[in-house]
């Protein structure tokens, strides 16, 4: 938009012939960088409508979606059945439940880390603390140091439920509050490892995932992501409380256009088609 059209959409607007719009968007850690790129982009073809981004977690976001004080929720696993009723108790509707982008889902090791590839029945065991030593692992003699992320996470819940198979992750596990905080960690020690999304992977190694021991590993590339060998890949979704209309039905609608996945690409994630 040329700087003569923008002067006078502002103009329109303060003189009120043109209704300002914000759009408010909360919820999981994994997706907010790429939901910061998508408002700024968007912003700077749309000046007449603000969106408001915010992180905290997918399970933040979907508490904000049901108290009435988000318009979009990101969230990096599907909303949970209680957590529509009690949508529905609020605002008579179940939620619309939108695909945005896929994710694989990476397990981290630091760069010095000479284990190459985990099976996911071994990544199982050392979150639960059955396998404890890099040794057993074909790596050095030292204590695995667990972190993970909060379990307001979706991305925890999503690792626990589909890795885990629901076991409790072992005692010895350090929480931290984001995705980024768990690459730092994992970044600064030698016998660290860490999971969460692969965008997200800076400074460290991504491990190989197998499925199980006679299979090969793959890393979360987006070919390996796409044909659905990576073995732990992810829906990122966006929920609103009924079906969008106006200016969020414009914005969810660019998201999903070429040019909004065009973003997803070059943040790090994986288009939906």
């Amino acid at each position: 938009m040329k700087v003569k059209a923008v002067l006078l959409l502002i103009t329109m607007m303060l003189q009120g012939s043109i209704a300002a719009e914000t759009i408010t968007v909360k919820g999981s850690d994994t997706m907010v960088i790429l939901a910061q790129r998508w408002a700024e982009l968007y912003m700077s073809k749309h000046p007449e409508v603000t969106i408001q981004v915010t992180g905290g977690g997918s399970g933040t976001g979907i508490s904000a979606l049901i108290n009435g004080t988000t318009d979009i929720c990101n969230s990096s696993r599907p909303m949970k059945q209680s957590e529509r009723e009690k949508l529905k108790q609020r605002f008579n509707s179940l939620g619309v439940e939108i695909k945005s982008a896929k994710d694989g889902l990476a397990v981290y090791v630091h760069e010095s880390n000479p284990v190459k590839e985990l099976t996911l029945a071994q990544i199982k065991a050392i979150y639960t603390g059955k396998i404890t030593n890099w040794k057993q692992l074909g790596g050095p003699e030292a204590k695995i140091i667990l972190y993970s992320r909060e379990n307001n996470s979706g991305t925890y819940v999503y690792f626990k439920d589909n890795v885990l198979g629901g076991d409790d992750y072992a005692a010895a596990t350090q929480s931290m509050p984001g995705t980024a905080a768990v690459v730092n960690a994992v970044a600064k020690d030698k016998f660290g490892v860490g999971y969460g999304g692969a965008a997200y992977g800076k400074g460290i190694k991504f491990v190989k995932i197998k499925r199980d021991d006679s299979s090969p590993g793959y890393e979360p590339t987006p070919e390996n992501v796409k044909s659905g060998d990576y073995p732990i890949s992810r829906f990122l979704f966006l929920y609103t409380r009924s079906r969008p209309t106006g200016a969020l039905k414009a914005y969810i609608d660019w998201i999903l256009s070429d040019e909004g996945q065009q973003v997803v690409s070059k943040v790090g994630y994986f288009p939906i088609r």
